[in-house]
């Protein structure tokens, strides 16, 4: 059965706020399968769904999308950053852990 991967992405490595961030993504995922072109030693596909992305605003948008479609929903969750709050001067302080 065909479904669909919805997940949020997660901020790259270039960047320091949280731009680009909060909206959810749809993959489609087929079970289609693919074959092997021997004279130019490309994988194809008869379908296309699995180069297409699609974004929502919401969670409940993409998932009542994916169901429209008939394709069953696979949600991974939200992965939340703990952020440390530390200062320059902890490095410093005598009663920091060594190691």
């Amino acid at each position: 059965m065909p479904y669909a991967r919805i997940y949020s992405p997660s901020k790259t490595a270039m960047q320091q706020g949280k731009a680009k961030t909060g909206y959810w993504v749809l993959e489609y995922n087929n079970c289609d399968t693919k074959f092997y072109d021997p004279i130019m030693g490309w994988t194809g596909s008869n379908s296309t769904d699995h180069q297409i992305s699609l974004t929502f605003k919401s969670l409940e948008a993409a998932k009542n999308f994916a169901e429209s479609l008939g394709l069953g929903p696979v949600i991974e969750s939200l992965q939340v950053r703990k952020i440390q709050k530390r200062s320059y001067a902890d490095n410093f302080r005598h009663d920091r852990p060594r190691g």
